[in-house]
């Protein structure tokens, strides 16, 4: 019997009944038996399902991205504000997470990069691949405006596409046989760049074994270089991201200075270059363009005026939390305010204040251990979502 037979067999006999065993009939008052035929048997075994094979290549995993055990501190603020979002989907949710700038690029920027733009579709004004350091005039306008009187000179300056990209340049440059020191808490990308390339370890006191340290400026001094001898010992890494609105225009620099020199005597700078040149083909010429109005006379005091705006939403957050009794800090040289719940988890701390009122804030124990039992709240935000989340905090606190 073929498969075929044996299958059509097998179904009918589930459903045909006379097959099933002998049966007798009674027709006119005559016995007769008859012996049904016995029904073919068809068993039915469940073959096991193919295993599929996964192919792995013969390239081990880096074993230091491993050792970062959670994922980048902002996109998981977002993967839970998304989360909460599909939860809540008539809430307005207010995010004061992420230090990402949302006013309106001042125009005389914005139509600097414009007019860049346009010269591409022109002969006279087309151009291609540019100087991987940057464009002349921007490195000679960011050593003027910041650091005129500091002995920093054009050459001394690297533009690139932000702050973040260039740390992990540095990285590079010094490789995994230095021991990197940080501050805690700290900006995550200059620990998880650190870990990355294996340069992990437990704190020393003895500083003189670190080979280089990184270092976040703040008002006072308003850079590194200010302090006397700096040059000889250190680099500083800067961005248009927070002055001009720039998060996603992406342009930075930094500043290697000629007189910083491996214990060999040879200069740092040069390494740096060598970097740049290989892994970077330079930042956009129309966002240098744009780096190039802020430093204008115009440009400088448009980009005043949206600093001022982002520092008025600090203190009005600020003010609210003092009023509510809370231990505020920072805010007084950067838009963000650290708000201290004592004996508190950061992420638990996250978690209810979303929950109960639909503002996005960032857990500090994402900046490290020293930020654990504060919430970071960022002031960059419309005036209006301000507002309406400081509402929302007093209606919570109070």
């Amino acid at each position: 019997m073929s498969p075929t037979q044996l299958l059509s067999t097998s179904i009918s006999s589930t459903s045909s009944a006379f097959l099933a065993a002998p049966i007798a009939f009674k027709a006119r008052n005559q016995n007769v038996s008859m012996a049904s035929k016995k029904p073919p048997i068809c068993t039915c075994v469940a073959a096991p399902q193919e295993q599929k094979n996964v192919y792995t290549t013969q390239v081990s995993r880096n074993a230091n991205i491993a050792k970062l055990q959670a994922g980048y501190l902002f996109p998981e603020v977002a993967r839970r504000r998304n989360a909460h979002m599909l939860k809540y989907p008539d809430a307005k949710v207010i995010s004061l997470g992420i230090g990402d700038t949302t006013e309106p690029i001042p125009e005389v920027i914005t139509s600097a990069m414009s007019k860049r733009a346009e010269a591409l579709s022109t002969l006279e004004g087309y151009s291609g691949y540019g100087n991987e350091q940057g464009e002349k005039p921007l490195r000679t306008a960011i050593a003027s405006t910041f650091y005129g009187d500091l002995g920093i000179e054009e050459d001394d300056i690297f533009v690139s596409d932000g702050a973040k990209c260039d740390i992990s340049r540095l990285q590079m440059v010094f490789g995994a046989n230095v021991t990197m020191a940080v501050q805690d808490p700290s900006y995550p990308a200059y620990v998880d760049s650190s870990v990355i390339m294996g340069q992990t370890g437990q704190f020393q006191k003895d500083f003189e074994k670190y080979a280089y340290a990184m270092y976040m400026s703040d008002d006072n001094p308003r850079s590194i270089f200010e302090i006397p001898g700096a040059k000889e010992v250190a680099m500083e890494t800067s961005s248009f991201s927070k002055y001009a609105g720039f998060t996603g225009v992406r342009l930075g620099w930094t500043v290697v200075p000629k007189q910083l020199l491996y214990s060999d005597g040879f200069p740092v700078a040069k390494d740096f270059n060598r970097v740049i040149c290989t892994s970077f083909n330079g930042a956009s010429n129309i966002c240098q363009a744009g780096g190039l109005a802020c430093l204008s006379p115009e440009g400088l005091k448009a980009m005043s005026e949206v600093i001022g705006f982002y520092k008025e939403n600090t203190n009005i957050i600020m003010d609210t939390f003092n009023s509510l009794g809370f231990s505020v800090y920072g805010g007084k040289n950067a838009p963000y305010v650290w708000v201290h719940f004592p004996g508190q988890s950061s992420w638990d701390v996250f978690s209810e204040i979303l929950e109960k009122t639909h503002v996005v804030t960032t857990p500090g124990s994402g900046f490290g251990p020293a930020g654990e039992g504060f919430v970071r709240v960022s002031a960059f935000g419309h005036r209006e979502n301000v507002l309406e989340a400081c509402r929302r905090f007093k209606q919570l606190y109070k």
